[in-house]
C-alpha cells in the first residue's frame, strides 16, 4: 500500500507543479500581484492620511516609512 502512495503521492506534486507553473505564465499571478501592492498603497495612504491630517507632516511621514523601508530591506 504504501509504494501506491508514493506513486500517487508523485502524481499529485507533479500536477500542482505544472498548474502553478500555469497560472505564473498566465500572467494571472503578475495581476493579483499588482492588485494586491496597489491595495497595500491605498491603505498606507487613508492610514498616513488618518494620522497625518496637514501636508507637511504627511511629506514627513512619507519620509520616516521610506527611511524606515531602506532600513528594514537587507
Amino acid at each position: 500500500m504504501t509504494h501506491k502512495d508514493g506513486i500517487v503521492a508523485t502524481i499529485a506534486l507533479a500536477l500542482s507543479t505544472l498548474a502553478m507553473a500555469g497560472v505564473v505564465g498566465s500572467g494571472a499571478y503578475a495581476q493579483a500581484a499588482g492588485a494586491e501592492a496597489r491595495g497595500v498603497q491605498a491603505l498606507s495612504n487613508a492610514v498616513i492620511e488618518t494620522v497625518c491630517p496637514d501636508v507637511q507632516s504627511r511629506h514627513a511621514a512619507d519620509a520616516q516609512l521610506l527611511a524606515a523601508a531602506t532600513q528594514v530591506t537587507p
